[in-house]
């Protein structure tokens, strides 16, 4: 042997070996090994170790000479066995948290029905009848702990558990880990069903007032020696651990409490009831004090319990206020104590016992109801916001969106609040100087930030800022404001208190200026106006807001105004009205307008023609907004108006003979803006009035006018739908008007060496307006009629520039349209594709029960390969035509080829269960697809799961044949329980087949929409 070897020898002779296990089977044959083996320190086996093997040796059946299987024999071996297993457990002093963590449910409840057995509880009596008061102390102390991991246990299975990782398939492993499953769901059932029987022992329980006994190892002893001992008189005695009357109160108000807790959900006056016992259980753990025997609570979930009770129920006693922080605030939302609730929030920012989330939590909560009208809880929304803001600041975290926006409306009130909460907050005796920074920053920000130098001022000057910001800072914070604020002139002086600045009339102005900015009054902008004008006449106040702006066609005529006061009058209204409108606020808009068209009819009837076209404006904008979505018709007067102005726009011919109105506006030049023809245009197309478009427009405005020729197009093919072909050129001339805007111009470029190369990038200026004109004019619509042909238009150009039979999309009135572009090289591809797109999503928007456009988006997304997406449209066309599919879904709009692309989107998703069921729904039953579809292993569906959906029988026999060709036994008995089904019989009917078939599509459908949608 080397010297290496000898020495690698001895080195492993030198190690300690580890000692080996116990068997099982060694503590039957030495009484007291059981005992020196549980004092050890680290015992191997383990207790809950034995307790298994105990069990599982004693319940094993047994086997005769001919193999017959019989239950287990109760002979002396098992009866020492199952006394074994009641040791350990006596051991671990019934303990049942250890017990129900390590053991499973049929071990346990073997284990406790045989304590029941031993403590000789009256077999065949349900223990609700039995008198806990006349029974032996162990006795009762048994049947409690029997019952309380009853309830214990229904507790527990209510919570979700997480499913471990399967490994390889073993089938003697999975048969076991089956049959275990089925025992412990058949208890669990027994349980729940005597879950209110368990509850009444417990309950009984608490009104017992003599200590009980429960079994340890040595009472145990004596039973099994004791043979001819008779019920009453050792099980009497005070043989066994004794448990105090208190801590058995104890633990049975827990275990009752949680149960009460689990039930709570479905029935919330039990919450009481809880709370009840929950509260009696911490009162009497305060009472027992850290000797406990038996009693095993965990104090964290107990509180949490507690906290949780608190929140659920009113409070009946001030004490219950008092358990934690976070009662006590859902207590003052409750109770609407917001005082109080405030108060909670401003002493927490020093002591920070609640969790951020939870503070902006009752935020939003707050929030919520503000939303919902509660008026009262606005400001305190706006004090909640600071207190948390605050402690944000304290902790250094970023300070929310919410502060600043309702920072942007600052009140003296708020100020005062803020300035409170920031000094209740932070003491600054005992902060330390990262603290301060902080603070200092935020008051420094919040200064900077408002506009108003009234607040800027009574932040600077507070002795918190006068502490924590140096001179300089202070000095700087009162700079930027005179840079924010030349029109004010504040005094070079620096002042530290607001209310010793002199009322001067720079001061005035600004505050004239301030109110003109927001009021929305004509009358109260008149008389702003008057007094700032008679302050100072050098002033322009039109330019006061840069956020004030008219239509810059309008600008040259309003600035032409001599009058200043009348100049910057009829401004301010009109960018003021026209705000309005853009915010929805008609009533506003109509008052301003109305005023203004007063005031300028007096001197100018070019402006007054403008203000008349914007009230126009303004009143088909209202109507657009209010009344359309109801169906009703304008009235016969605002038609009028619309005509009225589109005939305006005619223009001047030579001999041509024009109505004093028009010719006198054309003198005038009045300035027109271009949104008003697109609107007009729009409108008539809305409401229908084809025939006044198509037919009895002047022609020079159609020639002179793209929007109205537009029109025009689009009223005369919808006005000719459904028609003969030779209605079709009205069509065509749409066709070719569309496809010329959507063509490109060639550009020629020389280069360096004299040669022209040709760049092909710069859209045409051929067509009759521009791409973006044409869909923003577009976006003006809501007639379906409409929207339909242009959808069509597009998806036909788009199927033809793009020349990909395989993936075309479809639309209505596809015929119409030409089947050939000219030059189809010249056509922008890309830009007909986004045009398209933006169309489909915004017909959308204005109805998205369109099946017809539905199927058109899921079209497009099948075209771009964006399976799921197509399958959500595809399946939402099909829920809308069939009530949900409650009814079947018309073959006009599952089309076979729908189908096949449903079928591709399933297949590109590897949900293959659901490719093979939908070429069921074929004409033609698609076995091939279905079957390669049914081959794979790899499927992203419920599998299995939709065999139920399946009618066709030849699918569901080659389903069986694989699955057992597989060995997949559970799988193959589904495929079986399908077939077997009476309504899939081939003798029924062929009615009855049909329903069975449309039966099972519905069902199929309506899951795939809950999966999709």
């Amino acid at each position: 042997m080397s010297a290496e070897a000898a020495d690698r020898e001895a080195a492993i002779s030198s190690r300690p070996c580890t000692p080996p296990q116990t068997i099982w089977f060694e503590f039957l044959l030495d009484e007291g090994l059981l005992e020196k083996h549980l004092q050890k320190c680290y015992p191997d086996p383990s207790p809950i170790q034995l307790i298994n093997q105990f069990l599982e040796q004693a319940s094993k059946p047994s086997v005769n000479e001919q193999n017959q299987v019989h239950p287990p024999s109760d002979n002396k071996r098992n009866r020492t066995l199952k006394l074994l297993a009641l040791k350990v457990a006596a051991h671990l002093k019934w303990d049942l948290e250890v017990l129900e963590k390590s053991l499973t449910v049929p071990v346990l409840n073997m284990l406790l029905n045989e304590l029941l057995c031993i403590s000789k509880v009256p077999p065949g009596v349900k223990h609700v009848d039995l008198d806990l008061c006349s029974l032996p102390p162990t006795t009762t102390m048994a049947i409690l702990v029997y019952n309380r991991w009853a309830v214990r246990t229904t507790v527990h299975s209510s919570f979700p558990v997480k499913q471990l990782k399967a490994g390889p398939p073993q089938l003697n492993i999975m048969s076991q880990m089956q049959q275990e499953k089925e025992l412990t769901d058949n208890i669990l059932k027994v349980l729940k069903e005597q879950a209110e029987d368990s509850i009444l022992v417990l309950e009984r329980a608490l009104q017992l007032t003599t200590n009980l006994y429960v079994h340890t190892m040595k009472t145990l002893d004596q039973i099994v020696g004791e043979s001819c001992l008779t019920n009453g008189d050792t099980e009497s005695s005070t043989a066994g651990l004794r448990i105090s009357v208190d801590e058995m109160h104890c633990q049975v108000c827990y275990d009752l409490g949680t149960v009460f807790f689990s039930q709570g959900s479905s029935s919330p006056p039990i919450y009481e009831k809880a709370k009840e016992h929950l509260f009696k259980t911490k009162e009497l753990l305060s009472k027992i004090g850290a000797e406990l025997v038996h009693c095993q609570i965990d104090q964290k979930r107990l509180d949490g319990y507690c906290q949780a009770c608190a929140v659920l129920t009113d409070p009946c006693e001030v004490n219950e206020l008092q358990l934690t922080t976070y009662g006590r605030v859902h207590h003052c939302v409750k109770s609407s104590n917001y005082q109080g609730l405030i108060e909670i929030f401003l002493n927490d920012n020093v002591t920070l016992s609640l969790l951020s989330h939870f503070r902006q939590s009752v935020l939003r909560d707050l929030f919520q109801m503000a939303h919902n009208g509660d008026k009262d809880v606005e400001e305190v929304c706006f004090k909640v916001c600071i207190c948390n803001t605050i402690r944000d600041v304290l902790e250094q975290q970023m300070i929310g969106v919410t502060f600043h926006q309702l920072m942007l409306k600052p009140t003296k009130d708020r100020i005062d609040f803020l300035l409170e909460a920031c000094t209740r907050s932070l003491n600054l005796d005992q902060a330390s100087d990262e603290s301060k920074r902080h603070m200092a920053i935020f008051l420094k920000n919040i200064c900077q930030s408002l506009d108003d130098p009234q607040f800027v001022f009574m932040i600077s000057s507070h002795e918190m800022c006068a502490k924590l910001l140096t001179d300089e800072e202070r000095k700087q914070i009162l700079d930027q404001m005179r840079k924010r604020s030349p029109r004010d002139k504040l005094s070079a002086k620096p002042l530290t208190v607001f209310y010793d600045i002199p009322a001067s009339a720079s001061v005035s102005i600004g505050q004239l200026e301030h109110q003109l900015i927001l009021t929305v009054d004509s009358g109260r902008i008149r008389q702003i106006l008057i007094e700032l004008h008679g302050m100072t006449s050098d002033r322009q106040f039109w330019t006061v807001s840069n956020k004030w702006e008219i239509p810059t066609v309008y600008g040259g005529v309003i600035l032409g105004i001599k009058d200043n006061l009348t100049r910057d009058l009829v401004y301010i209204l009109m960018a003021k009205g026209l705000h309005c409108i853009m915010i929805k606020d008609f009533v506003h808009a109509r008052q301003l307008h109305s005023t203004c068209l007063e005031l300028v009819t007096e001197f100018s009837p070019k402006l007054r023609q403008v203000m008349l076209n914007e009230m126009l404006l303004l009143d088909i904008s209202a109507h657009k907004a209010g009344t359309e979505s109801a169906g009703e018709r304008p009235p016969a007067d605002l038609v009028s108006r619309v005509r009225g102005y589109l005939e305006m726009r005619l223009p001047v011919y030579p001999g041509g003979k024009m109505s004093s109105r028009h010719s006198a506006m054309l003198r005038e030049d009045i300035p027109l803006r271009q949104i008003l023809t697109e609107e007009c245009v729009a409108f008539m197309l809305n409401w229908k009035e084809n025939e006044y478009l198509s037919l009895q427009i002047p022609a020079p405005l159609i020639q002179n006018n793209p929007f109205v020729k537009l029109g025009q197009l689009l009223a005369a093919t919808c006005k000719e739908l459904p028609g003969p072909k030779e209605s079709r050129r009205t069509a065509k001339d749409l066709w070719d008007v569309v496809v010329q805007i959507f063509c490109l111009s060639n550009q020629h470029k020389r280069i360096n060496d004299g040669r022209i190369s040709l760049i092909r990038y710069r859209e045409s200026t051929l067509g009759i307006m521009r791409r973006s004109e044409l869909v923003t004019f577009i976006k003006r619509l809501s007639d379906p009629l409409i929207l339909t042909l242009l959808i069509s238009l597009f998806v036909k150009l788009h199927n033809i520039v793009r020349d990909d039979i395989v993936n075309d999309v479809t639309a209505e009135y596809m015929s119409i349209w030409p089947t050939t572009v000219p030059n189809l090289q010249s056509v922008d591809v890309e830009a007909v594709a986004v045009t398209m797109k933006e169309i489909v999503s915004y017909s959308l928007s204005i109805n998205s029960n369109n099946h017809y456009w539905l199927t058109t988006q899921a079209d497009i997304y099948f075209a771009t390969n964006q399976f799921s997406a197509a399958l959500h449209f595809y399946i939402q066309a099909g829920a809308i035509c069939s009530d949900f599919f409650n009814k079947c879904v018309p073959s006009d709009v599952y089309t076979d080829m729908v189908l096949k692309r449903m079928i591709k989107c399933c297949s590109m998703l590897n949900c293959h269960t659901q490719v093979a069921i939908l070429c069921q729904f074929l004409k033609e039953v698609d076995y091939m697809t279905a079957f390669k579809a049914l081959q794979e292993q790899n499927s992203h569906d419920a599998m299995d799961s939709y065999y139920d959906y399946i009618w066709d029988i030849t699918i569901l026999e080659y389903l069986t044949h694989i699955h057992h060709k597989r060995g997949e036994t559970d799988k193959r008995q589904i495929a079986i329980k399908a077939i077997g089904q009476s309504e899939l019989n081939s003798s029924n009917p062929e009615e009855v087949l049909q329903l069975a078939a449309q039966k099972r599509q519905n069902k199929f459908l309506q899951a795939m929409a809950k999966l999709y949608f």
